[in-house]
């Protein structure tokens, strides 16, 4: 059990509060560091996904979980993020003038999107994003003359200063650790808006919209805030994205992607920035997952039936049925159905709520009580009295 004893407001104030999170931080930090030169390619490329996906996830946090808004158009912001870098790029802007700019010009867009939607909350407010998002995908197809339509468009490598040698390619220890660089940067970023009067009057707005403009909240204004703050973020993520890939069509900046970004925060849990990172983890890791139950498990599966006793076609025709289960078309989108479903009604804090409880019963052991996590019923206002 830990007893943490406060003896200066400056305390409050530290992002790492005692030693725990020093060394749990540093030993994290270490394997940040040495990832890319003691794993293989295929896993560091994962790493980077991840990195890219935590700051989609970091910004959909700022939205949805610092104010209470819901996006399912995230997709279309870092489209928007990628289609800038790739232009720019291509009229031989270098990379430290066009990624700030493709921040700004999705921030931009994210404040024009959230001005007419002020009034809408809720399903009505998840329809006007999903709305907006395929505007934006028919936007991308059909301006070749910046976006070169359904053909996709090149990213070339990037070119940190332009013309200068100063390269970062794709699958290069560098490239990893400009993603890790921007991820820690926002995240930081992030906890700091959280604490700030902006980050309060979020959290106020999420709360109760009632009650914050009472306090003298302006709720238009901080609206858009968060609205810009998010897809400024999310177009951070789309050059980086870009980058990765190298190349970029409309048809990879679907409502599907968008869901993927939503179901970041839920898997990961929308209460705090960690939640942003294991979702990611997560998502990312579906693929692999899949790759694996396609090709791998339904040989074991045959070994285990003709352990059991099974004839040798029978245990033959049940590994093929496993490996069809894993290729089976709309698989991806099933499974993410049944996660999303899962962690709604079991595990609606996520994956980062599942840990601050395991955490928590250790601090309070052995005086730690069942019922410090139970949901409690609530009435409506005419069952109160009853």
């Amino acid at each position: 059990m830990r007893f943490i004893f406060k003896t200066d407001y400056n305390q409050d104030l530290r992002l790492l509060k005692h030693s725990g999170y020093w060394w749990s931080y540093g030993v994290l930090a270490a394997f940040l560091i040495l990832a890319p030169f003691g794993l293989d390619n295929y896993l560091v490329s994962q790493l980077v996904f991840v990195f890219i996906y935590a700051l989609v996830g970091v910004s959909l946090t700022i939205l949805t979980g610092f104010t209470g808004q819901v996006s399912l158009g995230h997709a279309a912001f870092l489209a928007i993020g990628a289609y800038t870098a790739g232009f720019l790029q291509s009229l031989g802007v270098p990379f430290i003038i066009y990624f700030p700019a493709a921040a700004i010009v999705t921030g931009l867009v994210g404040m024009l999107v959230a001005i007419p939607a002020l009034r809408l909350s809720g399903i009505y407010l998840v329809i006007a994003t999903i709305a907006f998002a395929f505007i934006i995908e028919e936007v991308a197809a059909r301006w070749e003359a910046v976006t070169h339509g359904n053909e996709g468009m090149r990213v070339r490598t990037l070119d940190v200063f332009g013309g200068n040698g100063v390269t970062l390619p794709r699958d290069e220890p560098g490239f990893y650790f400009l993603c890790l660089g921007i991820l820690v940067l926002m995240v930081i970023l992030a906890l700091n808006l959280a604490r700030s009067p902006t980050g309060r009057a979020f959290m106020a707005i999420r709360d109760s919209e009632t009650a914050a403009k009472s306090m003298g909240v302006n709720l238009a204004l901080y609206k858009v805030k968060s609205f810009t703050i998010s897809a400024a973020i999310t177009g951070m993520a789309g050059v980086l994205f870009a980058h990765k890939l190298s190349f970029i069509s409309p048809e990879m900046f679907t409502l599907l992607l968008s869901l993927e970004f939503i179901m970041v925060i839920i898997i990961g849990g929308i209460i705090g920035l960690h939640g942003a990172v294991l979702g990611a983890i997560f998502i990312v890791m579906i693929d692999p997952f899949l790759t694996l139950l396609k090709d791998d498990v339904p040989g074991l599966v045959s070994s285990i039936a003709l352990l059991f006793g099974a004839a040798q076609e029978t245990a033959a025709s049940i590994g093929a049925a496993v490996g069809n289960v894993g290729s089976a078309p709309g698989m991806k989108g099933a499974l993410y159905g049944l996660i999303i479903i899962f962690f709604i009604i079991f595990e609606p804090y996520g994956l980062y709520g599942r840990w601050l409880k395991v955490k928590l019963y250790f601090q309070l052991f052995p005086l730690y009580k069942k019922a410090t996590f139970k949901r409690q019923k609530t009435y409506v206002k005419s069952e109160r009295n009853r």
